[in-house]
């Protein structure tokens, strides 16, 4: 299969819980600045939950309770207590020779994300993966998933009809955006949200890993030839 072949003209990929193994760590760091400032408690599989949305919507589930005015406390602690760690966290197995791949074959990607632009321009420095993409929207800058804004933002960016485009993510908010943006979706079971979860949105299909995932968009050919040259060099 050659590139004029593949189904879709632009593959929009989530970030957290899809390319970055990070909701385990977001999740603790709303329930730690809950902690720090004597709210509610908050289960972890709460916090998980509101994974993929915006800030002003994450506050109205993980603290309702709390004043608009504080918000920007609950912001800074999370804030303190994620960034110390976030240096840790990788990509997801395969998903660097995945990406890479795609784009060494012509493939068009974007990013469609929950974080925000600082969040996203801080990972991107520290993957070295940016130049990967070549549109993104975060959650500062359009309506919050699962609405269609990010999806149609892109589109008119790129040229790229939503019909010719599918979204990639771990949670039912970007399968449900996908859906509203009349776009393609492929949902990931690794990632935030349970098959269960990903199962109540209609979708191309669920991925259990990254082998996976490039079988159902098509494009195992080239993780197989891009991990077979990396295990070729290694062996040199």
């Amino acid at each position: 299969m050659t590139a004029k072949e593949r189904r879709w003209d632009l593959f929009v990929w989530d970030w957290d819980g899809t390319i970055m193994d990070t909701t385990g760590l977001i999740a603790l760091g709303l329930q730690q600045a809950v902690e720090k400032l004597g709210l509610t408690p908050v289960t972890f599989e709460k916090a998980k939950s509101t994974i993929g949305l915006g800030f002003f919507e994450t506050m109205q589930v993980i603290c309702p309770e709390l004043p608009e005015k504080d918000w920007g406390r609950f912001q800074q602690a999370y804030k303190d207590w994620y960034l110390v760690r976030e240096a840790d966290v990788l990509l997801f197995p395969h998903l660097s020779e995945l990406l890479t791949g795609m784009h060494e074959n012509g493939l068009r990607m974007a990013v469609a994300t929950g974080k925000s632009r600082a969040g996203l321009d801080r990972v991107f420095k520290k993957t070295g993966i940016g130049s990967l993409f070549e549109a993104t929207r975060t959650a500062d800058e359009c309506a919050s998933k699962p609405a269609p804004d990010m999806l149609e933002e892109l589109s008119i960016e790129t040229g790229v009809p939503c019909e010719r485009m599918v979204m990639i993510g771990d949670t039912g908010f970007d399968l449900l955006m996908a859906k509203k943006a009349h776009c393609d979706a492929v949902g990931v079971t690794y990632g935030a949200g349970s098959r269960k979860d990903l199962m109540q949105v209609p979708s191309l299909g669920l991925a259990d890993n990254v082998d996976e995932l490039a079988k159902i968009l098509g494009v195992d050919d080239i993780l197989t030839e891009k991990l077979l040259k990396k295990h070729q060099k290694s062996d040199n």
